[in-house]
């Protein structure tokens, strides 16, 4: 039997691995901005060369839209968007062409960017000076009789391709499978980028051997995660191919390169198994089993020098014994699947108390320059939608910091009015944030969010 520190593990997951809430609103933030660059310098381009070139669909792709980002000590986070042209719209350029204009338009707004966009061979990318980086891969779309599209991505070619296949078998795996995928997932990618030096494959690759591979019979996450890592290697040991899962024809290792990465996974997973040989020893201690998890993951959490009687504490919590509230957050990926493929904008416009009307940013930005003050009303609205109706459309409001702790009032419930505003009123100190989320067909496709920082009476 496997030592158990299942709470632990929770705690780990939940602490150090899933990308905290204000990271992940900053990877959406950055994703609408470039958006928006590309679709105004866009206008200005038609307008200098007398063109008519329009988007038709932003998508977005990869792990920010499975759900399966983690945290980076070097915030190499990158955000994949899909660019999708009409065939008609673009006529016979080709797809260097296309990227040209789009590296053209977003280098026009690019403001304090910085590094001008570099087209490359699959995407245009946008560098970030802190890590960050957002790939625009261009698509065009050609309408079928039956009102369907079919889609091609234009890297040395146009060839085809659906933007929202990858997704959309995720999303299909984990109605499967359910959300131990998803972790299983975010701890292998956890894994193999604990050691800087570390080259290991793409996290496509992962997603799909930890699909292939997951037991989701076991109750805990750390038994879970285990036996995933040993059948991983198990598999590798036999044959290290690994097939795209929306064309089972096609290899996601392209070049030497990626076979080597995999003999990477392999190699290690087999190594750091061995270090966990302790945990099934019945004189295994706790700090025992710290120790051999943190050699899996080079991560303070598991450094048994640092547990603390409280253990299960991880760097940078405290202790909240002293304050009794009840914690009444739910959280979407719980309660629905989520596959992020559209974006969803919310704004929020407050008013009373002696103030004009108008957008909360404005009195942020320039009047209050930090906080909202007591008894303002608030009605919070969908300002931009790219979700194809219908839909079902869900809010949550949740209350932050120790005044809404002492009130027990820190809310978060998801509340399902299918309704595009929510109307609320600023009553008490604390950096509190509202949620939008678009559900169509029974899963999340997009997220809106936007803070509402309250200051003190």
């Amino acid at each position: 039997m496997l030592f158990d520190l299942s709470a632990e593990f929770e705690k780990f997951y939940c602490d150090e691995v899933v990308l905290p809430q204000e990271a992940q609103n900053d990877l959406r933030a950055k994703r609408n901005t470039n958006v928006r660059r590309l679709k105004s310098g866009l206008k200005e381009y038609n307008d200098e060369h007398g063109t008519s070139y329009s988007i038709a669909e932003t998508l977005t792709q990869g792990s920010m839209a499975m759900h399966t980002v983690i945290q980076n000590d070097s915030n190499d986070y990158d955000i994949d968007v899909a660019i999708v042209f009409n065939s008609g719209n673009i006529n016979n350029l080709g797809p260097l062409s296309v990227r040209n204009i789009v590296a053209d338009a977003i280098n026009r707004k690019k403001g304090n960017l910085g590094t001008e966009p570099e087209v490359k061979t699959n995407c245009v990318r946008i560098k970030y000076s802190n890590g960050y980086h957002v790939d625009f891969a261009v698509y065009r779309r050609t309408q079928n009789s039956d009102g369907t599209y079919s889609y091609e991505h234009g890297g040395s070619a146009w060839r085809s391709r659906d933007p929202k296949a990858i997704s959309n078998w995720f999303s299909d795996q984990i109605r499967s499978k359910g959300v131990k995928l998803r972790k299983a997932v975010r701890l292998l990618k956890t894994f193999s980028k604990s050691r800087s030096s570390w080259v290991m494959p793409g996290g496509l690759i992962q997603t799909v051997l930890c699909d292939e591979q997951i037991n989701t019979g076991y109750d805990r996450l750390d038994e879970t995660f285990y036996y995933l890592m040993k059948s991983i290697r198990d598999r590798l040991n036999v044959y290290i191919e690994v097939y795209n899962p929306t064309e089972s024809a096609v290899s996601l290792l392209l070049k030497q390169s990626d076979r080597d990465k995999m003999e990477n996974l392999r190699s290690r997973l087999d190594t750091y198994l061995g270090k966990l040989d302790v945990l099934f020893d019945s004189n295994c201690s706790k700090s025992d089993a710290y120790a051999s998890w943190h050699e899996v993951f080079n991560h303070d959490f598991w450094n048994p020098d640092l547990v603390t009687e409280s253990a299960s504490l991880s760097k940078g919590a405290f202790d909240r014994s002293a304050v009794t509230f009840s914690n009444t957050e739910e959280f979407i990926e719980n309660e629905v699947n989520v596959n992020e493929i559209y974006e969803v904008e919310i704004d929020c416009e407050a008013s009373g108390n002696g103030f004009r009307t108008g957008p909360i940013s404005v009195y942020i930005d320039k009047v209050l320059k930090k906080f909202l003050p007591h008894n303002l009303s608030l009605r919070f609205y969908i300002k931009e939608c790219n979700v194809p109706k219908p839909y079902d459309i869900w809010w949550k409001v949740r209350n932050v910091g120790a005044e809404a702790e002492r009130r027990n009032c820190i809310r978060g419930d998801l509340l399902k009015t299918n309704q595009p505003e929510r109307k609320e009123t600023t009553n008490f100190f604390g950096p509190h944030y509202v949620e939008c989320y678009i559900i169509k067909n029974g899963v999340c496709v997009a997220i809106g969010h936007i803070d509402v920082p309250i200051g003190h009476s």
